[in-house]
């Protein structure tokens, strides 16, 4: 075989002779081999063909979550659901945090005190809810499992008041019996049976639709397995899903809160109240996916 120097190799390519000696070094140019500091490339070695060094663009909002998560991204979606989310779920559950000290805790993991009297597990439990976000994005293509929402309810209800409690059980299902907007839920002893049933059925689906994770949810919240945190668990658990499935995720906030409540009371008769406000819901998450440019 005829060997031809780095100069040759250069103008035959059409480049500098840097260029040819940077793919000799990086084995780039096959069969090129150094004597001393000279470089020998076959006479039929064929130009490397350049790397695309363009990043490949997320195809779906729970990869763009990934990436914006794992750059630690300022001013993103993923900044602004996490506040966003966690905010308003947390509202509709009776915390007092602004959306300003909700912001202020997540970008500065501090908070910003005025004249008004703060409740330390609203603080906490926002801290929590930023994690549970991350969690869900983490682990959005696994089935959902009972040992998945039991995990997002230790990390939610970890280090509150509730936690000290005996009768409470955090990351576990109900000790004693509670209510809903005054209707009763599933015993703590059927608990259990009742969330594997759900679960189960919901898993089995071949394609899930928009409509399943709404119903699914309902399910949930009429269960209510946990003492506290039921809503914001379900809450979540509708997020992993939407990203799980490729469907435009939705938050309800104070503005739907009433509606929210009054299409959970009233799903078993008629559906579409509550199917209808999580899709006002998605509407105005759209509006978030437009500004930042985001296809759906």
């Amino acid at each position: 075989m005829k060997y031809i120097s780095v100069s040759e190799v250069a103008k035959k390519w059409k480049i500098s002779e840097r260029s040819v000696r940077n793919y000799c070094a990086k084995n780039r140019v096959e069969g090129a081999f150094l004597t001393g500091k000279t470089w020998n490339i076959p006479e039929t070695a064929e130009k490397p063909k350049r790397k695309n060094t363009k990043q490949k663009t997320p195809a779906s909002l729970l990869e763009i979550f990934k990436e914006e998560k794992k750059s630690n991204m300022s001013g993103g979606i993923y900044h602004k659901i996490q506040i966003d989310m966690t905010y308003n779920s947390n509202r509709i559950e009776g915390s007092r945090l602004s959306h300003e000290q909700t912001r202020y805790i997540y970008e500065t993991n501090t908070l910003g005190l005025d004249e008004n009297i703060v409740n330390i597990d609203d603080i906490v439990e926002t801290a929590n809810h930023f994690r549970c976000i991350d969690i869900v994005i983490d682990r959005a293509k696994e089935k959902i499992s009972e040992n998945l929402i039991r995990e997002l309810h230790l990390v939610l209800k970890n280090g509150t008041s509730d936690s000290r409690k005996e009768w409470f059980a955090v990351g576990a299902y109900k000790k004693t019996p509670n209510e809903v907007g005054g209707s009763e839920t599933v015993l703590p002893e059927d608990v259990s049976a009742e969330m594997k049933k759900l679960i189960t059925f919901y898993n089995k689906k071949e394609k899930i639709k928009f409509e399943d994770i709404v119903e699914f949810h309902y399910h949930l919240e009429c269960i209510h397995p946990f003492q506290d945190g039921n809503g914001r668990i379900g809450r979540l658990i509708i997020l992993k899903e939407c990203l799980k499935h490729n469907i435009v995720p939705f938050i309800i906030d104070e503005e739907l809160k009433l509606f929210y409540h009054r299409g959970l009371s009233c799903f078993n008769h008629e559906r579409c109240y509550l199917i209808d406000t999580c899709l006002t819901s998605q509407d105005k998450f759209k509006k978030y996916l437009d500004y930042f440019r985001i296809k759906y």
